[in-house]
């Protein structure tokens, strides 16, 4: 069995995924709040995706205000309060966001209601800055990238419901063919949302969650060479991967933000229809997180080869399920369980070793957006769609690349990247303005022009990594089956 130096404590880890949840729920919603709110504002195509830049701009005000108060402090703000109370403070932020859309909606304000929108994403990158670096701590160092993988993938699940289950408290069943929107809708919903905040904040405050950050009692630094450094900044993984987190969060959201345009344009579907393709393309980062969740249990390697193969099928059913359940035809997507075995294939050829996966999965992600370019009809849809597959567990990889060896720094590391969650709103954007110079089947160069990025910071991290002393495989391989 493992030779681990501690187990993944699972007291603590259960109570942090919660909050990986709700932001997959929040930010998928918003694909539901944007027609409501854009019939009934009577908002332009380019207004109705303020939705999208105040909750994407948000992550980057939100680490700036960190910074800025780190430095009036002179130390780390979460150092400072410790991961427990900063993770309690961002839920807090966030309720009172959502508690904004009861006036919103009660004076029909769209400035109001974004508004809100805003301090939830303020709330949320305060939660993201503590959480992804505590997701990697409260367990193992080998399997660190696999706990975040697995988070993602609960946070994915959110995504995948998130959308259904706003859309049926806005609109009724899918089935009743609502039409008339009123904002007035999106009250109970949110106002539901702020209680949820309310109480895991203080389910937090009662786990067992660490309150003092590890980094204060030791200073890992003195062990890998470079501690001499006096900012996050000084590591070229850091900046390096900040690109890359702005690159993949763009090529992730932009993707499915142009996913229904195309399908109505080329593909005449109606707008009712695509629903489902979208739903599909989230669940697909959830098939792919499952999968690489698998090493983050203590299982024999036996077993986790089967669950390799159960995990994303398993996952892919709970699209189906819910799929079922709205009653949407689900003969389309029977196929797409091919797909998946390619995903399988990659993640066992990438044996762990993040940049190995991230290398591999950015060539996958460029292959399927290249068919989906060069084929049309349903070859092209099921290719766009894959992507959300091979962008499943490149967030982890990036992550534990960039900010690995950052010692003191990780904290402010860790800002810096959430920092870049805003490409998701700007690669959007540039999508966008291509797909109306050419076309949006063209547009998605965009993407592969990501993608090259991706597989370029893979290869050279190693490099820089290696040059401070540590060296990838034998991370990994540290969990010794």
């Amino acid at each position: 069995m493992s030779n681990y130096s501690k187990q993944t404590n699972w007291g603590q880890f259960i109570p942090l995924v919660t909050v990986f949840f709700f932001w997959g729920f929040v930010a998928a919603s918003n694909d539901i709040l944007i027609p409501v709110f854009k019939k009934a504002f009577n908002l332009s195509q380019t207004e109705s995706m303020l939705v999208q830049i105040c909750f994407y701009v948000a992550y980057t005000v939100g680490s700036l205000i960190y910074m800025f108060i780190s430095k009036g402090l002179k130390q780390d703000l979460i150092n400072r309060i410790g991961y427990k109370n900063g993770l309690i403070t961002g839920l807090l932020i966030s309720a009172v966001g959502t508690l904004l859309f009861y006036p919103a909606a009660n004076m029909g304000s769209f400035p109001l209601m974004i508004s809100g929108l805003f301090i939830v994403g303020l709330g949320f990158s305060l939660q993201q800055i503590v959480a992804n670096p505590l997701a990697i701590e409260v367990g193992p160092v080998e399997t660190g990238s696999q706990r975040l993988t697995m988070a993602g993938g609960i946070n994915n699940f959110g995504t995948t419901i998130g959308p259904l289950i706003v859309s049926f408290a806005i609109f009724g069943s899918a089935t009743a063919a609502n039409t008339e929107v009123s904002v007035e809708s999106v009250k109970i919903p949110y106002l539901i949302l702020g209680v949820a905040f309310v109480l895991v904040a203080i389910m937090l405050k009662f786990s067992s969650l660490p309150t003092i950050t590890p980094t204060n009692v030791e200073n890992t630094d003195d062990s890998t060479p470079g501690e001499h450094r006096k900012s996050a900044l000084q590591y070229p993984q850091l900046i390096m991967g900040m690109i890359a987190i702005f690159v993949y969060v763009g090529v992730e959201v932009s993707t499915a933000s142009n996913l229904p345009a195309y399908m109505e344009k080329d593909l005449n579907f109606a707008t009712k229809d695509v629903a489902p393709y979208i739903s599909l393309y989230w669940a697909s980062m959830m098939i792919g997180r499952w999968t690489g969740a698998v090493d983050a249990f203590d299982f024999s390697a036996g077993f986790k080869k089967i669950l390799r193969f159960l995990a994303p099928y398993l996952a892919f059913g709970v699209f189906l399920l819910v799929n079922a359940i709205a009653k949407h035809d689900l003969t389309p997507f029977y196929v797409y369980g091919l797909i998946i075995i390619v995903m399988i294939i990659c993640d066992v050829m990438s044996k762990g070793n993040p940049a190995r996966m991230l290398l591999i999965f950015s060539s996958a992600g460029i292959a399927a957006l290249l068919i989906g370019m060069l084929t049309k009809g349903m070859v092209s849809v099921y290719a766009f769609t894959s992507v959300g597959l091979f962008c499943s567990t490149l967030w982890p990889c990036i992550f534990a690349l960039a900010i690995n060896g950052l010692g003191k720094h990780t904290n402010q590391g860790s800002g810096l990247l959430i920092m870049m969650i805003m490409g998701g709103g700007i690669v959007s954007l540039i999508q966008g303005y291509i797909a109306d110079l050419t076309t949006i089947h063209m547009s998605y160069i965009v993407g592969v022009i990501c993608f090259a990025y991706l597989a370029f910071y893979a290869i050279r991290v190693s490099g820089i990594l290696k040059s401070q002393g540590i060296d990838l495989d034998k991370l990994t391989k540290g969990s010794g089956h």
